[in-house]
């Protein structure tokens, strides 16, 4: 028999295990780099979204976030409720935990 059961992201945010990481690029518009290092401390969202790592650079108005999130469309609502579209979403893997 083939199974149809679809895997889901959320339980295994409850049972504890590796929650999918996801790189993402937009333009930096008004952030500043202090509220960029206080997001990359900032509690898990509505979305179930986590920062793994912020990385910026103003001169070139860009923004790549690492995110530990459930899906893409989990990324791109966690910057659509921030006012952000993002360019891109890939999902990635990383040599950290």
């Amino acid at each position: 028999m083939i199974s149809t059961a679809r895997f889901n992201p959320y339980i295994s945010m409850e049972i504890g295990l590796a929650m999918p990481k996801f790189i993402d690029s937009h333009p930096m518009g008004s952030l500043t780099s202090e509220q960029l290092k206080q997001l990359q401390n900032a509690p898990k969202d509505k979305f179930g979204v986590t920062h793994h790592d912020i990385l910026y650079n103003k001169k070139e108005d860009r923004v790549y976030c690492v995110l530990d999130a459930p899906s893409k469309e989990a990324v791109a609502n966690h910057h659509k409720g921030a006012g952000l579209q993002v360019e891109w979403i890939h999902e990635v893997e990383s040599t950290r935990r």
